[in-house]
């Protein structure tokens, strides 16, 4: 394959994972990062006591988790289809790439917050705050550090999916991956889009780090 030809399906196949990686992230996110905040405080004389809900919140959320990505992607193609009107390409493959992102921030997120020093919140209290002041003032700001790292680890582990994706025509550098590393039997192809997943996801592993540093100096500093 001549260079310049090779350089234009990567840069196309990037910016589709890019794309696929960023929109999951977020809609997973902003879904997921509540979910650990009620996982984190609704626990049996917690914040907001409810036990039971807890319980089956958190049963569903590992069902998903234990849930094969593969299979997941598989499983909800009708899911998929009504949602995104088709269950091939980019947008298709955002959809399962969501659902997976979900539960996933949901435990980083609630661990984060779970090894906020207990101290800072019952002093919190002594001091007559709201359980919602709580949440968004000492929890959140304290967690701030390991809720960053727990979604810098999210958005690798959804390089790696989106990769995956590209088995069941989902796009980006798997499908590019796919096509024409294994089915044309172009080594060369292959070959590069792992070097360009590693640069990505070294990328954004670096950037996580450096913003948690950032952050968990802040909070010492307070």
């Amino acid at each position: 394959m001549a260079p310049d030809m090779l350089i234009s399906l990567l840069w196309t196949a990037l910016l589709q994972t890019v794309h696929m990686v960023a929109v999951a992230g977020v809609i997973g996110s902003l879904i997921g990062l509540p979910i650990g905040i009620f996982l984190a405080t609704s626990g049996r004389g917690e914040l907001f006591p409810a036990p039971t809900i807890n319980k089956i919140v958190g049963a569903i959320v590992n069902a998903t988790r234990s849930t094969p990505f593969i299979i997941l992607v598989v499983a909800i193609i009708p899911f998929t289809r009504l949602v995104a009107g088709t269950s091939i390409g980019t947008s298709a493959a955002i959809v399962p790439l969501t659902i997976a992102t979900i539960p996933f921030v949901a435990r980083l997120a609630e661990s984060a917050i779970r090894e906020v020093d207990k101290g800072l919140i019952e002093a919190a209290r002594a001091m007559g705050a709201t359980p919602m002041q709580i949440v968004f003032k000492v929890l959140l700001a304290e967690a701030k550090p390991g809720l960053t790292l727990a979604l810098t680890l999210t958005l690798v582990s959804l390089v790696g999916y989106s990769a995956m994706v590209g088995a069941v025509g989902g796009g980006g550098l798997g499908d590019l991956g796919i096509r024409y590393g294994y089915q044309r039997f172009m080594p060369e192809v292959m070959l590069a889009v792992v070097v360009v997943l590693i640069v990505l996801v070294q990328a954004v592993q670096s950037s996580g780090d450096a913003l948690a540093r950032r952050f968990d100096k802040k909070t010492r500093k307070n």
